[in-house]
């Protein structure tokens, strides 16, 4: 995978411009949905992540909140299609069964 090199230590731009933590198949808007989900301080992020270095973590956050708009909106529309693709399965017989 080509990757560019950012401003931002432990943080790389992959061929489609998604960022992604260094050195792993993270993206940083993994990281940062964990964080925000659970609640989690960089440091439980790098505890529940072990693979990552705290420096990795806070390098990762700070490109989120630097670039928030952005990542945010990227979060939507990968929300979006979720939704999508939701409304198109049609649901299981036990979610049949259950509505019963």
């Amino acid at each position: 995978m080509a990757t560019t090199a950012t401003t931002y230590a432990h943080v790389v731009l992959d061929e489609h411009g998604v960022p992604h933590i260094e050195g792993t198949t993270m993206k940083v808007i993994e990281l940062v949905l964990d964080t925000l989900t659970y609640g989690w301080s960089p440091k439980e992020a790098q505890y529940q992540h072990p693979y990552l270095s705290l420096g990795q973590v806070y390098s990762a956050l700070a490109y989120y909140w630097d670039h928030k708009d952005v990542l945010d909106a990227d979060i939507a529309q990968r929300l979006a299609y979720v939704d999508d693709v939701q409304r198109q399965i049609p649901p299981s017989l036990l979610h049949t069964r259950l509505r019963k």
